[in-house]
């Protein structure tokens, strides 16, 4: 049976296949410590930090523009506190970018770091510059496991975040056997914003991956299909296919098709498809 993780990875360079990562930043290292640089135009961002993973100290952020330093802070998450990781690290993503937003808005500085732990967290953070202060002011946004991919696919070029939605993660059976469908976030008015039906393509090409996963679990008398069954139908559904979702899950609990094999208290076949009915109802994908 196709695992999540590996279908995780699938999609992901799928869909970084039809992108372009915005700013390949420049990283320079000294005996326990290091540094990430990256410009664009008269911007300029730089994440320093010593140590050594997976404990990162001194962490610091400094932007400035034309020579002129507009923000230098240590760097703090609400999830890691001042102990965060830069993300590249852990082979998930680029550690610091500088790009726009929108296609009107100035640059803005994106920074990738990573929490630690088994099963988190990669972290995005948004420099924005306040003309009020002028200064930056920083949002961030949890990703989770999933790990995110910063691409420009959004309007002329403004980056994404394309990642996967860890509501999903244990929801019905375990971390290595849950399927999570693609999610999209973009930025704009200083808040994280889900686009992810804004791209059609990506999302069928999801589905039909987590489809194809789901068909290949035949091969071991479809063990912990749920997972599989759970991400496609949110796919689906997001999709406006709700009639689809609904005869497929039908006849799939009719052929016990729809089992969770962590433990018998998980719910399965009809009792499944209720529970997974409720469950995409309340996280949005059925209005």
């Amino acid at each position: 049976m196709l695992r999540s993780g590996k279908v995780r990875q699938v999609l992901v360079t799928a869909a970084v296949a039809v992108a372009v990562v915005l700013v390949v930043p420049v990283a320079g290292t000294t005996a326990g410590a290091a540094s990430f640089t990256a410009n664009s135009g008269g911007l300029r961002a730089t994440f320093s930090y010593s140590g050594h993973f997976p404990q990162a100290k001194n962490a610091r952020l400094v932007i400035s523009e034309s020579g002129k330093v507009l923000y230098d802070r240590p760097v703090y998450s609400r999830w890691c506190g001042s102990r965060c990781w830069p993300l590249q690290l852990t082979g998930h993503s680029t550690v610091v970018h500088v790009a726009h937003l929108q296609p009107s808005a100035p640059a803005s500085v994106i920074l990738g770091l990573y929490s630690g732990g088994a099963h988190c967290c990669s972290i995005e953070q948004v420099f924005s510059p306040n003309a009020r202060t002028r200064t930056f002011s920083k949002i961030e946004y949890d990703f989770g496991d999933p790990g995110v991919r910063v691409v420009a696919l959004g309007p002329g070029g403004s980056p994404v975040f394309l990642s996967a939605d860890s509501s999903f993660a244990y929801a019905f059976t375990d971390y290595a056997a849950s399927g999570m469908p693609i999610e999209i976030l973009s930025v704009s008015h200083g808040e994280f914003h889900d686009v992810t039906r804004s791209f059609p393509k990506l999302i069928a090409r999801d589905a039909t991956m987590w489809r194809h996963a789901f068909n290949s679990s035949a091969r071991g008398h479809y063990q912990d299909t749920v997972g599989l069954a759970a991400a496609w139908a949110a796919d689906e559904d997001m999709l406006g296919h709700y009639s689809v979702v609904n005869q497929f899950l039908s006849s799939q609990a009719a052929a016990g098709h729809l089992n969770s094999a962590i433990s018998p208290e998980e719910p399965s076949g009809h009792r499944f498809v209720a529970a997974l009915q409720k469950f995409l109802r309340r996280h949005g994908y059925l209005k």
